[in-house]
């Protein structure tokens, strides 16, 4: 039997209307890690709820459900999604990994290869990254704005702090649209601590099936 106490939730929520930094927010929880067998049913009992809920969400066909993820290197998003697949029904669920933009995608605007993979009404859609990209990679290599030909930006001087309180605008403004229209978004940033992350990494050079992964970060 199960005797693990729910998890405050309220410490990993994020308040909106205010600035957050990561840091203000705790890595781990101070409850007693769960053992592998109690772990395991938890883990099913949450995937049978989620069939259910799929089930209702499809048959009712007035929403669809947008779960965004968000993480640091080596946080766990594939796993993430592993586990979340597994009790969803393949036929109404997809997913869609966000990496470095295609030619094809750079024709249009930012939001053009996201809107292609979102759910329709009674479906769930993954986002693996997402339309924050453009405003976290981005920032960090603001010369990758070049690529997107956008009239008025002729260089990285063009790119101030006008051009990026545009860009959150019309992230808002998307988001809004996709709420007001019936589409739930569900927003998860997999947070981890300097030294796990550290941890992982290493983990991921002993293992050889996890070599690969690790590569990719190079």
């Amino acid at each position: 039997m199960v005797t693990q106490k729910p998890i405050k939730i309220a410490e990993y929520k994020v308040k909106p209307g205010k600035k957050n930094k990561l840091s203000n927010f705790v890595t781990d929880t101070k409850q007693k890690p769960l053992d592998k067998i109690n772990g395991e049913t938890l883990l099913q009992k949450g995937v049978l709820e989620l069939a259910n809920l799929q089930d209702k969400l499809f048959a009712e066909n007035k929403y669809s459900v947008l779960i965004v993820l968000q993480a640091m290197d080596a946080a766990g998003k594939d796993g993430t999604i592993k586990h979340l697949m597994s009790g969803l029904n393949p036929s109404s669920v997809k997913v869609a990994s966000f990496k470095a933009p295609s030619s094809i995608e750079l024709e249009h605007d930012f939001f053009w290869r996201h809107n292609k993979e979102l759910p329709a009404r009674g479906e769930i859609a993954i986002f693996n990254r997402s339309h924050y990209e453009n405003v976290l990679v981005t920032k960090v290599h603001p010369a990758l704005i070049l690529k997107e030909n956008i009239p008025g930006i002729n260089s990285v001087k063009d790119i101030d702090k006008k051009f990026w309180k545009n860009r959150y605008e019309q992230i808002n403004r998307f988001e809004k649209n996709l709420t007001d229209n019936g589409t739930i978004i569900l927003k998860f940033f997999l947070h981890i601590s300097k030294d796990e992350q550290k941890k992982r990494f290493l983990a991921r050079i002993d293992d050889p099936k996890k070599t690969g992964n690790f590569l990719s970060l190079i």
